[in-house]
């Protein structure tokens, strides 16, 4: 069988950190808030309403120093102090109301972007995931939309926030001495071009060190697994596979310290000018009056230095925010990498749906190939198995065996020809009909770190004990199930390690039989067992496979010779069919097998199935 390893290839053009973002990126963040604008309205009222309140205590203070003390007005000055005191009390209210809905804006966000993801990978062909490190896939799901937390969370409220705050005391000093104002402005588009720069120099180094982060995820995914333990220790590796960790995380740590102080000392110089305005302005008041100009009031300098001192918070915070929108754009742009993958399989328009499923297959023609450059797999295929029959499809290694298998639960799609399920083609199928109508039991088996019974209910979520417990019977695992400590409550481990290959084949089996499917695909489910444990399984896959359609790809040739019909492919081709007696007669490719193969047994061997106590 051709490796799925080289099927899967992006379509889209990798994104160039350095090029300007194109509006329409811009308009996808965007859309993301969309279905909270109510909430964010809300936010916006909070922010102006908190700006003007701010702005407000500098007039204030102005009356306070130029009327209310030099007139000896006390209930004129208590009245300001306490109206100082309620604009405080009124921000603190207004910021915390607007954090509370700002965060719960940006954490529906990143749920809504964690489950596109997910939905999105759910949706993947199966070669995606033979290409993919599943460290990278984490990676994009954890640590990507992790990053963006800040940017989802606060940076949107941040940027609005700063800007009204801007905006609202630039007008109040405006409104207090405008020759003042302009000295304090003067600045401010050298340091909007240096925070722009900074937020690009960010930006490249993010989109690095978010692959960095990838790469260590995967690797961590790889080697920390079971296997990945096993195969490390029974190979002496740990060292090594330590050191290339280590050499790893070095240079993560180099990509961290150069994330954080990118353009720190740009942004520190606008910090320290920021912070030596008011003795700018204090030496540009008595300018102003050296020179013969309107003299300024204490108390119009005392408020507007007090305004400037204002305006230094919000400005050098929005400087920042743009920095680290432009940085937080690095991250958006990989998650949308992710959710623009193109999708091979999809449901059609109006899927057609099955009430009952007699189970009929039927190959029309079928043509496969994993890549056009590289020809086809699969050429010409017509088979029918009718319901309730049995298939066995044998053959060399890489003849198209199990391909062959894939294309029932459409695993993968034909590239010609039609495969038929009860005369309908499976690509017309919903999901939901092709899912209950197929079943797969596989070499490779795959439990979760769950209990028996949730592995088991994972096939039918609402199946009784009872339910269970008879699958497992068919299935000839529950006496071993029954004589652990904890029965069906019992932990399986990591992949099912807790297990051995017969006893998780036989969890399959179960797990299956369970969700009761007319239609079952058995793909090599025991060629990696030894004689005696093949024998137990294939017991069980008899249990199985009664009254179903079977669909069996076979290594071992003594599995299949009581099947109706055997299919010998050779190169993607049918090369033989008949029965056992029929193939062996005609002394063909099939008889060649066999006798590679070895004698097929007619007698079973003793019962027997190593096991591992739990």
């Amino acid at each position: 069988m051709k490796s799925e390893l080289s099927t899967w290839k992006p379509s889209a053009r990798p994104l160039d950190p350095s090029l300007p973002e194109p509006p329409a990126q811009l308009r996808r963040i965007f859309r993301l808030f969309r279905p909270y604008r109510g909430r964010l309205a809300v936010v916006g009222l909070l922010v102006g309403a908190s700006s003007l309140v701010a702005v407000a205590s500098p007039f204030m203070l102005r009356e306070i120093l130029d009327t209310a003390i030099p007139q000896g007005r006390t209930g004129l000055l208590s009245l300001l102090a306490l109206g100082m005191i309620l604009t405080a009390v009124l921000s603190s209210v207004f910021g915390v109301v607007q954090t509370l809905i700002s965060t719960t804006v940006g954490q529906r966000v990143m749920h809504d972007l964690r489950t596109a993801v997910y939905a999105q990978l759910q949706r993947m062909p199966l070669a995606f995931f033979t290409r993919t490190r599943t460290g990278e896939v984490q990676s994009r799901i954890a640590n990507d939309i992790g990053g963006m937390q800040a940017t989802v969370t606060s940076t949107a409220t941040s940027l609005v926030s700063n800007l009204t705050a801007v905006i609202a005391t630039v007008v109040a000093m405006l409104a207090l001495d405008w020759r003042l104002t302009v000295v304090s402005l003067l600045l401010l588009p050298v340091f909007v071009w240096i925070s722009r720069r900074v937020g690009r120099e960010r930006k490249r180094i993010t989109l690095q060190r978010q692959k960095q982060m990838a790469t260590m995820a995967a690797t961590v995914t790889e080697s920390l697994s079971v296997s990945g333990i096993l195969l490390g220790r029974t190979m002496g590796r740990a060292d090594s596979l330590t050191t290339s960790f280590a050499e790893e995380s070095e240079r993560l740590v180099d990509l961290e310290v150069r994330s954080n102080m990118a353009g720190r000392w740009r942004m520190s110089v606008i910090g320290i000018v920021m912070a030596a305005m008011p003795a700018v302005i204090y030496w540009a008041a008595g300018f102003v009056l050296q020179s013969g100009g309107t003299a300024v009031s204490i108390g119009t300098l005392v408020a507007f230095v007090s305004l400037q001192q204002g305006l230094f918070r919000p400005a050098v915070s929005l400087l920042a925010t743009g920095v680290q929108m432009q940085t937080s754009l690095a991250l958006f742009q990989r998650i949308f990498e992710y959710l623009d993958l193109p999708v091979d399989i999809t449901e059609p328009a109006k899927p057609v749906a099955l009430d009952t499923v007699r189970g009929e297959v039927r190959f029309d023609g079928v043509d496969f190939s994993y890549d056009e450059k590289d020809g086809n797999t699969l050429h010409g295929i017509d088979l029918t198995v009718p319901a309730g029959g049995s298939l066995a499809v044998v053959g060399p290694t890489g003849s198209g065996k199990s391909t062959l298998s894939y294309l029932v639960p459409r695993l993968y799609d034909v590239t010609g020809g039609r495969v038929l399920l009860d005369g309908v083609d499976v690509r017309d199928l919903s999901f939901e009909t092709l899912a209950r109508a197929v079943g797969v039991v596989s070499q490779e088996t795959y439990l979760f770190h769950a209990s028996v019974a949730d592995n088991l209910r994972f096939a039918k979520p609402d199946a009784t004990d009872a339910e269970i417990e008879t699958a497992a019977r068919a299935a000839q695992i529950h006496d071993h199930i029954a004589s652990l400590p904890d029965g069906y409550d019992t932990l399986v481990g990591e992949r099912g390690y807790r297990f051995s290959g017969g006893e998780k084949q036989r969890l399959a089996i179960a797990r299956t039989i369970l969700r009761d499917p007319p239609v079952l695909v058995l793909d090599e489910a025991t060629s990696a067992l030894d004689t005696r444990t093949e024998h137990a399984v294939q017991q069980a896959i008899d249990a199985l496979s009664e009254g179903r359609t079977t669909l069996t790809i076979a290594h071992r040739l003594s599995t299949v010779r009581d099947a109706d019909q055997i299919v010998v492919l050779d190169a993607g081709r049918v090369a033989e069919r008949g029965t056992h007696q029929e193939l062996l007669d005609r002394d063909g490719r099939y008889a060649a097998l066999v006798r590679r193969d070895g004698a097929v047994p007619t007698a079973p061997p003793p019962e027997a199935d190593a096991r591992v106590s739990a």
